[in-house]
């Protein structure tokens, strides 16, 4: 049959147009699944605390956010401290105080704080979703010319205290533990920014501190290592855990995921710092103003070696706890603490949003 050419021309055109429409249509009806992406892609906003100003401790948070591992999570990390010194024990009250209020969604504590809040009538049900370190950093630093090479030979002894000191609220237990008489150190009391500068100049006998932090200051100030002893509480039957990463509760029940997602991250940033402590040092004084790579370095492994990778990590994996030795710690700081409301193990860890363990075990 017989097609005029004008017709033909016709058909071609609106065929044509019906392409490009159906063109148009793709594009544009693609385009709203592809904008719903993109927003869902956007990382979470999330704001994490410090209980102290940056040091060797915080290593596993810095090196997540310096190497991406929190933004590799859809995470958008933001690190601020709480109130303190560099030579304070810590600041835990004001950064769980931060959580509590909102101000924060995640903050490092000392859990043992964290124990203390949560024995308040009325506190907010806030928990530990992370043990960073799987023993605390608690200890007596003495000089041994002084005649102390172990925790009895601290009776009879001056031992200086800061005034906001946390370690030393468990002295009594760990005496008790121990058959020394609690009453029976001098105590000698001072602000925490003169702790090492009072030892290191013989004026008190030994100092309460961190190991990590007064040991490692006082060899930076030239007192011989061989003239130091650590004695760690964890080492004389304390069942205390260090620092652990906290949750707001509203945070953790509106986005689970990002906690997780936290979590791993900071597995990861563990990991890879345990992995090559010297570029996590590097990692952690490109924080700090004026910071030491020595002697970050030298505070890094010594976090390694005495609180986190310890036998019950090996075997365990990072971050959870033994709810037995969990509620063990509860009752060792119930002996000098008056509890409004007894925290149980459960109050205070939530392992919900940890990894499976195959993601938690030290390689």
């Amino acid at each position: 049959m017989f097609i005029p050419m004008r017709v033909t021309r016709t058909i071609a055109i609106r065929c044509f147009l019906a392409s490009l429409t159906g063109l148009i249509a793709v594009v544009c009806f693609g385009a709203g699944p592809s904008r719903a992406a993109d927003e869902a892609r956007q990382p979470i906003a999330v704001r994490f605390s410090l209980d102290r100003p940056i040091d060797a401790g915080a290593a596993p948070f810095i090196v997540a956010l310096a190497r991406g591992l929190f933004s590799a999570e859809g995470l958008a990390v933001t690190i601020n401290n709480a109130s303190g010194s560099p030579n304070s024990a810590s600041a835990s009250p004001e950064a769980i105080a931060r959580v509590a209020d909102g101000s924060s969604d995640l903050a490092l504590v000392d859990i043992n704080e964290l124990i203390r809040f949560r024995g308040r009538s009325g506190a907010p049900p806030i928990k530990a979703v992370f043990v960073l370190f799987n023993q605390s950093p608690y200890a007596f630093v003495a000089r041994k010319s002084r005649g102390i090479r172990s925790l009895a030979d601290l009776s009879g002894k001056t031992v200086g205290v800061g005034d906001s000191d946390f370690s030393f609220k468990l002295w009594p237990a760990l005496a008790r533990q121990n058959g020394i008489k609690a009453d029976s150190l001098k105590i000698y009391k001072m602000s925490a920014a003169v702790r090492e500068p009072i030892l290191s100049a013989g004026q008190v006998d030994a100092v309460a501190g961190f190991s990590y932090l007064a040991g490692v200051n006082l060899r930076d100030r030239g007192v011989p290592a061989s003239d130091l002893t650590v004695l760690r509480y964890n080492d004389y039957g304390c069942e205390a855990y260090g620092f652990a990463v906290i949750v707001n509760p509203a945070f953790a029940a509106s986005k689970p995921e990002a906690v997780r997602a936290f979590v791993r991250a900071v597995i990861s940033g563990t990991h890879a710092a345990i992995r090559d402590p010297v570029r996590a040092a590097d990692d952690v004084v490109s924080r700090m103003d004026g910071g030491s790579r020595e002697l970050e370095l030298a505070r890094w492994q010594t976090v390694i070696t005495d609180n986190i990778l310890t036998g019950e990590v090996r075997h365990n994996g990072l971050g959870g706890v033994d709810p037995a030795r969990l509620e063990r710690s509860i009752g060792q700081i119930a002996e000098d603490f008056k509890f409004q409301k007894r925290p149980q193990a459960s109050d205070i860890f939530d392992d919900q949003f940890l990894p499976p363990l195959n993601g938690r075990l030290i390689n």
